[in-house]
């Protein structure tokens, strides 16, 4: 079997659709076995949950401790595959803790909704037509869904603004939706649908996209905390983060991978917790682009005392109902280990998701600042070459000690010291 083109693969049961990628594949039996296992999900959520399922991808999941945010004690799950960013996570939230932890709000749970119009006459009419009516627009929206007004949410306002574009001018306009401790994608895409035909008629104008934003900006999420200079190793360290946060505010090759870091803490608890971790991406890296001054994520500078203190702002748009959050039984362990309730509940989670970023950020620029970034990262790869070389239990300490001491982590010394270890005995 060499071709992709499968007939009626999404008909077929989860077994019978790994078989035919076995097939096609070539894949032994232990290859097929390490992609069709559904662990706490089960074959029958996961196969109602996406498309052409065949098993499911896991990842280590594991807990950075000593989080303080607003006073409160957190255990905080994170689900990734980098090693070093738990570690690094839950060794700068615990340089918080003599300062008082980490201080952080959130603003309304508003998402846009987008209605794009497009073969308008006049387009700044149109704008103040729609503007114009307003009220009816809002009340429209909020007739289809009841329950989330009846819970304090719902559209409290709309936006509407000309662009310029490739196709000529077109109108946008955006419902401003509250979307309490929902992320919110279904209640505003559903209410933009149902506005789209009544904004046709006010402006004579055809509708074409009616979707949500992930830039959210009413939907952001602050944190900041103040790390004292001895935890960090001394004044002269701190000087050099503010260095490596000065290069990452000049330079867009470096604030790329700047921002990576902060997303290496806020992705896996977004993971974690069942939240949509490229929304929040896509959110995040747009909003450093589109805010005023730079795009870092986070802001660091030195107290009058030599302290260093930090802050984070990002859009955080997650939510507790709904989605994979309510039906993961991994992702709903970990909203429990968390504590997190409704109401309200979403909002802590963003807080403690920007709380997790701010460490994250803090421990790649004191590691590059001082021991440089590589340090942290060897020892656990050295333990993973070991594994792929063929190392038994009592063979991948001392394996990883040779590489790490050599200087020379790779695959091929790993076979070679191996060999070495085992001629010994």
């Amino acid at each position: 079997m060499t071709s992709s083109e499968a007939p009626g693969f999404y008909k077929k049961k989860p077994s019978e659709r790994l078989e035919y990628v076995k097939d096609f594949a070539k894949l032994s039996s232990e290859e097929a076995s390490a992609i069709s296992d559904y662990g706490a999900l089960g074959q029958e959520t996961a196969n109602r949950m996406i498309e052409n399922v065949v098993g499911t991808f896991p990842l280590p999941l594991g807990i950075a401790a000593n989080f303080m945010v607003n006073g409160k004690d957190y255990m905080v799950p994170m689900a990734l595959e980098e090693p070093s960013v738990v570690a690094a996570a839950t060794h700068m939230a615990k340089g918080t803790r003599e300062t008082g932890g980490i201080t952080a709000e959130s603003d309304q749970p508003v998402m846009i909704g987008q209605i794009q119009l497009v073969n308008l006459e006049d387009p700044f009419a149109a704008k103040e037509k729609i503007l114009s009516k307003k009220d009816e627009i809002v009340d429209l929206a909020n007739e289809q869904d009841p329950i989330l007004v009846k819970f304090g949410g719902g559209c409290k306002d709309i936006e509407v603004r000309v662009l310029d574009s490739k196709t000529g001018p077109m109108v946008i306009t955006h419902l401003l939706v509250d979307c309490r401790d929902a992320m919110g994608a279904n209640a505003v895409n559903t209410m933009a649908e149902a506005v789209a035909p009544r904004l046709e008629t006010i402006t004579g104008g055809r509708v074409y996209l009616r979707i949500i934003s992930n830039l959210a900006i009413y939907r952001k999420t602050r944190a900041d905390a103040v790390w004292p200079a001895e935890f960090l190793g001394g004044e002269e360290v701190v000087d050099g983060i503010i260095e490596a946060f000065a290069f990452a505010c000049a330079d867009p090759f470096r604030v790329a991978t700047h921002n990576k870091g902060i997303m290496n803490g806020i992705d896996p608890v977004v993971i974690a917790t069942g939240n949509d971790w490229r929304a929040i991406e896509a959110g995040a890296h747009t909003y450093g682009q589109w805010k005023e001054g730079h795009s870092s994520f986070t802001d660091w500078e030195k107290t009058e005392d030599g302290n260093l203190k930090g802050s984070i702002e990002l859009p955080m748009a997650v939510g507790l109902v709904g989605g994979a959050t309510a039906t993961h039984p991994t992702a709903k362990a970990c909203v429990k280990i968390l504590n997190l309730e409704i109401p309200g509940g979403a909002a802590v989670l963003s807080q403690i998701i920007c709380s997790v970023g701010l460490c994250q950020n803090l421990g790649a620029l004191r590691a590059l600042a001082s021991e440089g970034i590589q340090r942290g990262h060897m020892g656990l790869h050295a333990r993973n070459l070991a594994v792929q070389a063929g190392a038994g239990k009592d063979e991948i300490n001392e394996l990883a000690e040779m590489l790490k001491r050599s200087g020379k982590v790779r695959a091929d010394m790993a076979e070679k010291f191996l060999k070495e270890i085992r001629e010994k005995k």
